[in-house]
């Protein structure tokens, strides 16, 4: 393989990055990159399990001083969030990623880069591969399914991890040690519908260029969602026109903000559709301004297809819809004002979608604080009921809690002052983390979530430092020599 980043050190830090690119790694797709670790740990001798799931452990003997140190565990997980521009021709399932590299940032071509997390799999098996390291043995623990829900954790048999010290490598802010989460839940709304075939004139708006972003870590960004958007100038359309909803498409994942939703609708003939139009766009033109300073690439093109036969929604399903959309939590729910604003609960609207015989609305509540969970989760239920759909949750995963006492928490932030000579910032985030599954199955544990800084993560803006990453490798190779001279 040519490499691209030919001036890091180490060097196979790096160029296992790039392997891991090239490999096919979305959610539920994860066969690949799972077998390519079962090579690589039978090729190295290494004691490895791989479950139905396809999650991996492989474990290593301390070495240099290590052998007989506490066990440490190391975890990470193997998927990836897809997602890519509307101009961008790429099948996720197939295709591995293209990265660039310019003035030290790492991106891919039009899509996401899965440095979320493909850091902590590059940085575990440069770990693994390298003989001359001190440290104490290694538990490496790499899971699937992290992206929706954090299945792969829930399944996994920890019973095979024998460490009660654990670092997670899904951290995306260098310099910052999270040490508690969030929990949530995806939440699916499903309603029947009925359609009828009808000609006429079809509308057609195609919203674009939203930040997005990840719907725990920058929900408090309070960026705009593309789904709420084009529900509002729907609403109004049909209000005031007399115009049949066809199809609407927002969002791809429950966890990333939405950037973009298409939407179309019939009109009996031309010039009504034309009028639409122009109130479509009265709209928009307020909503741009709504938006100008905070959200500069918001854009909405529209247009006019004649003589088209299509099959519309009903009436009712259609307000029913909307109305739901509208009414669904969205955004920050509760702050922590003693806590300088931090995030307590959020809901995530992530997907709109008609089909042909249902309707679908996607979200994601969290809470660090389970009754308010409970609370919003109750809220969103209710709202089905009274628009006439049906629930289904999945996914859910508890939150992660502080503990006032922690080894391992003090390890890094004498490791992190004395090379760097800062503090290393301590904190809580709203986004999930597997640290909960975790520390629910294995009492005792003592865990912290660590890594480089990624920027953009889950929209195709994501970005690594390489420098930051080199870092954050240097931080990790000094927590574990001062592990390795800590006996059980």
């Amino acid at each position: 393989m040519e490499y691209i980043i030919t001036d890091r050190k180490p060097e196979k830090l790096f160029h296992f990055f790039e392997d891991i690119s090239a490999i096919p790694r979305g959610s539920k797709n994860e066969k690949a990159i799972s077998d390519y670790l079962v090579t690589f740990a039978k090729k190295r001798n290494l004691w490895v399990y791989q479950d139905t799931m396809h999650n991996i452990i492989i474990k290593k003997a301390g070495c240099n001083g290590g052998e007989n140190a506490a066990p440490v565990m190391l975890q990470g997980h193997l998927d990836m969030v897809c997602e890519k521009r509307a101009d961008t021709d790429h099948d996720f399932t197939s295709e591995g990623l293209h990265l660039h590299e310019k003035d030290g940032i790492l991106t891919a071509d039009g899509t996401t880069l899965g440095a979320d997390n493909a850091v902590a799999i590059a940085l575990m098996l440069t770990l693994l591969d390298d003989s001359a390291l001190s440290h104490p043995p290694l538990e490496c623990v790499f899971t699937t399914e992290e992206e929706i829900g954090l299945g792969g954790a829930k399944e996994l048999d920890k019973s095979l991890i024998t460490a009660r010290t654990m670092i997670n490598m899904d951290s995306e802010e260098e310099g910052v040690a999270t040490v508690s989460c969030a929990g949530g839940v995806r939440i699916e709304l499903i309603r029947p519908i009925q359609r009828k075939q009808e000609k006429g004139t079809l509308l057609v708006l195609d919203l674009t260029g939203l930040l997005g972003g990840h719907s725990g870590m920058d929900i408090q960004k309070e960026r705009a969602n593309a789904n709420l958007l084009m529900a509002r100038v729907l609403m109004n359309l049909l209000t005031k026109t007399d115009g049949m909803l066809v199809n609407v498409c927002g969002g791809s994942k429950d966890n990333a903000i939405p950037r973009e939703c298409l939407a179309s609708i019939l009109y009996k003939d031309e010039r009504q559709a034309q009028d639409a139009s122009c109130t479509a766009q009265t709209l928009l033109n307020i909503i741009a301004l709504e938006l100008e300073g905070f959200e500069p690439g918001f854009s909405c093109k529209i247009s006019i297809h004649p003589n088209e036969t299509a099959r519309v929604v009903s009436k009712e399903d259609t307000q029913a819809f909307l109305g739901a959309i509208l009414l669904a939590p969205n955004g920050v729910q509760k702050r922590n004002i003693n806590q300088h604003g931090f995030v307590v609960t959020s809901s995530n609207l992530g997907v709109i979608r008609t089909n042909d015989s249902t309707l679908h609305i996607v979200l994601s509540p969290r809470s660090s604080c389970s009754s308010l969970q409970e609370e919003i989760k109750e809220r969103i239920l209710l709202l089905a009921r009274t628009f006439g759909f049906t629930v289904e949750c999945s996914g859910e995963y508890p939150g992660w809690d502080f503990q006032e006492h922690s080894r391992i928490r003090t390890v890094f932030q004498k490791a992190y002052q004395k090379l760097f000579n800062r503090e290393l910032r301590i904190e809580a985030i709203h986004a999930g983390l597997e640290c909960g599954l975790f520390s629910d199955a294995i009492p005792g544990l003592d865990a912290i979530a660590v890594g480089p800084s990624i920027y953009n993560c889950h929209t195709p803006d994501e970005s690594l430092p390489l420098d930051s990453f080199e870092r954050f490798y240097q931080l990790m190779i000094a927590v574990l020599q001062n592990l390795a001279v800590i006996s059980e």
